[in-house]
């Protein structure tokens, strides 16, 4: 193996190695949907490669399918185009254990002005996605909007956390607006 290759190698199976054993399930289940869904499209890793004109390598997808491999926001969404379903349809449904109060059914409530101007990549990832939402639900307020539950699990895989996580990441924010 040329040392390039090595390299990578090692440093990939470092980063699969420094995953916490709390999101080791969450890719795995990541994984099994994402093979679930190409399943129900009849295709093959070798399918999905040539389809994606390249680029989505079998390797790499196998390697999202078993857990190995860490799959960015981006390239869930153009799967998600490639395999012509919705983004959230790739996501795993999250076990009852690791929903909180708060998942219970009721909306958050966004305070979309709190985003604005933060500056980060994070908060400006976050407002794209609730701007599309508004745009999608023909919203016309669009100081607030109250998210549901869905989302909220959409937002948590796109973040790489739990719905739980995801709640303090956006008390953390100041973007939950108080009721």
């Amino acid at each position: 193996m040329p040392a390039t290759l090595a390299g990578a190698a090692t440093r990939e199976d470092s980063a699969v190695e420094a995953e916490s054993a709390h999101d080791r399930p969450f890719s795995v289940a990541l994984g099994l949907q994402l093979r679930r869904v190409r399943h129900r499209r009849g295709l093959s890793l070798h399918e999905v490669e040539r389809s994606s004109h390249g680029e989505f390598k079998a390797s790499v997808v196998g390697a999202y399918e078993r857990g190995e491999r860490a799959i960015s926001a981006a390239r869930l969404e153009r799967m998600a185009r490639l395999y012509r379903v919705p983004i959230d349809q790739l996501l795993p449904d999250e076990p009852a254990s690791a929903r909180t109060p708060s998942d219970a059914g009721r909306p958050l409530t966004i305070d979309l002005r709190a985003l604005e101007g933060q500056g980060d990549p994070e908060s400006e990832l976050l407002h794209s996605y609730l701007e599309r939402i508004l745009r999608q639900r023909r919203v016309v307020d669009d100081r607030a909007l109250a998210i549901r539950q869905d989302d909220v699990r959409v937002l948590a895989a796109l973040f790489g956390t739990t719905q739980d996580g995801m709640c303090r990441r956006l008390q953390e924010m100041e973007a939950l607006a108080v009721r």
